[in-house]
């Protein structure tokens, strides 16, 4: 944790905290009990918190912005792209590079309708932050947000938004690719894609990358 950075949707100070496990049956795609013990994992540690109750951060399942600028968010709301822009964007910037990842109507071969986003949201958001600063640290840039929705998502809705400042466009270019390889990689966010005739999770880079039983 850095110090003077402000949270939302998680513990207090001094509020007890499960430890997350993410190995052997727990590593794969969820099916429904595992999501159901997600959410009872997620009411013990505090996770239902509704935040600070400011209206601009209601919206926020989780949320991290920590005093170097940096903002990482989950919501179950649609993302604004341009309003997460204005909120990183400062004088100094000489370049702001937006990724947006949005529902298309087909995968594999099949027609897609909507996608459904889960995850174990104190684990996702502390994955997020971690990514985010370290692209930071690793690039001349300023600032880093991502924000990733959750629950159930239409066609042409944007289910990632990453957004990153820099004084010069070819370090925020590559800071904000660097962003979104790694956060699918990493982060344990799933899909379940529904299609015309039925649905089912997708193992994505996250789920192979830790393997199975």
């Amino acid at each position: 944790r850095v110090a003077g950075e402000r949270r939302s949707g998680v513990p207090a100070a001094g509020e007890r905290r499960l430890a997350p496990v993410v190995h052997g049956a727990e590593a794969g795609v969820p099916d429904s009990g595992r999501l159901a013990r997600m959410r009872a994992r997620e009411k013990a540690t505090g996770v239902e918190q509704a935040g600070s109750g400011e209206a601009m951060e209601a919206r926020w399942r989780q949320m991290i912005e920590d005093p170097a600028g940096h903002f990482f968010a989950l919501t179950r709301e649609p993302i604004d792209g341009r309003e997460l822009v204005k909120k990183m964007l400062r004088g100094e910037d000489g370049a702001v590079v937006t990724f947006e990842g949005v529902t298309r109507n087909n995968s594999r071969g099949r027609r897609t309708v909507a996608l459904e986003y889960d995850c174990y949201e104190a684990m996702a958001i502390e994955v997020m932050a971690r990514v985010g600063r370290e692209i930071a640290a690793a690039h001349e840039i300023d600032r880093v947000g991502m924000v990733h929705r959750l629950g159930r998502l239409e066609v042409g809705e944007t289910s990632v938004v990453i957004v990153v400042t820099a004084a010069h466009r070819a370090a925020a270019f590559a800071a904000c690719r660097e962003a979104i390889d790694r956060l699918k990689r990493v982060a344990p966010i799933w899909k379940k894609e529904y299609f015309e005739d039925g649905a089912e999770w997708v193992e994505g880079e996250w789920d192979a990358a830790v393997g199975h039983p």
